[in-house]
């Protein structure tokens, strides 16, 4: 998975790939949970959209996080529609590699979920996670609700002071508002559970995030 990403600026929209549209085809049923992938899901479940680098490792954080649904891989805070994997590494459909996950609330809080995602990666490195390079690997965070961007903001101040504190620098994760979010290419669905031994470029910090910590 490292031997792409070698862009490091972010394509303007107008330079985008067309992209198609199709969607990409994938399984509907998570390999390892044996939910759906795709909605609709449960009414009284919610959604969490992150991007902390190669989104193989990091779907396997939330699949073995209990009180997670499903997860699924994918691309999102971009411009091309429906784009493809080589697509997405070329650098030009400004996309990141992005893990959906759904969960639900009265058995994991969305805090504990932005717990494991700042704990799981390290946010100061702006378009890199260890030796995977480009803006398909930035760390990001896409809120479905306003009540998620409170939380998350209020989520980011707190792990950036503990970050502070042992000398790191200034988060770097995107953090806006959710937009489109394209299902990859089925073989990158739950991967790690596909190949044991496959890649997984995730290293965090080694610093606890201080909010998330109370489980309902």
């Amino acid at each position: 998975m490292f031997i792409f990403g070698t862009k490091s600026r972010m394509v303007e929209p107008e330079k985008a790939l067309p992209g198609r549209a199709d969607p990409i085809p994938t399984s509907t049923t998570h390999d390892v949970l044996g939910t759906p992938l795709k909605p609709p899901f449960p009414e009284h479940l919610e959604t969490a959209v992150v991007g902390m680098g190669c989104f193989w490792g990091a779907e396997r954080v939330f699949w073995q996080t209990p009180g997670v649904y499903t997860t699924a891989v994918g691309y999102a805070g971009g411009y091309t529609p429906n784009p493809t994997y080589e697509e997405t590494c070329s650098g030009r459909t400004g996309h990141t590699e992005a893990v959906l996950v759904v969960f639900d609330p009265a058995q994991i809080t969305y805090e504990e979920i932005l717990k494991r995602f700042w704990e799981g990666h390290d946010p100061t490195t702006a378009n890199r996670q260890g030796n995977d390079v480009g803006t398909q690997y930035r760390s990001a965070v896409y809120t479905t609700s306003p009540e998620q961007a409170a939380t998350v903001a209020a989520s980011k101040a707190a792990f950036q002071e503990r970050l502070a504190e042992r000398g790191y620098g200034p988060i770097s994760t995107e953090i806006a508002e959710l937009g489109e979010f394209y299902y990859a290419e089925d073989y990158h669905q739950q991967y790690l559970s596909k190949v044991p031994n496959g890649y997984c470029g995730l290293g965090g910090t080694g610093v606890s995030c201080p909010i998330g910590l109370e489980t309902r």
